[in-house]
């Protein structure tokens, strides 16, 4: 099953700058395949449902063997079976409506 998650992935203890962690979850978002676009609070990634959640897994365990010793991460995520959608199917829409297509 196809699924798109809305994923935001904060380090505890590590400071006030996450990039370098954002950083390896993005190479690991990349190494696994999947589509995905950063954001300014998380990253939008979309793939079948095992390979998106093994790979969330992944970036906790690559962010505890940096040093953080504490990590909360908050995801939305939305599965369709009714049709085949990707996460630029969704954006288009929106301009499609706003007249910006």
């Amino acid at each position: 099953m196809k699924v798109m998650i809305d994923i935001c992935i904060v380090p505890v203890g590590v400071g006030t700058s996450v990039s370098k962690y954002v950083a390896k979850c993005q190479d690991i978002f990349k190494e696994a395949k999947l589509s995905y676009a950063m954001h300014s609070y998380g990253t939008n990634v979309e793939g079948e449902w095992d390979e998106v959640m093994a790979a969330v897994k992944k970036c906790h365990e690559e962010i505890h063997e940096m040093g953080a010793p504490r990590i909360t991460s908050s995801m939305r995520l939305g599965t369709r079976t009714d049709r085949n959608q990707t996460m630029q199917d969704k954006i288009d829409s929106v301009r499609e409506v706003l007249g910006e297509s």
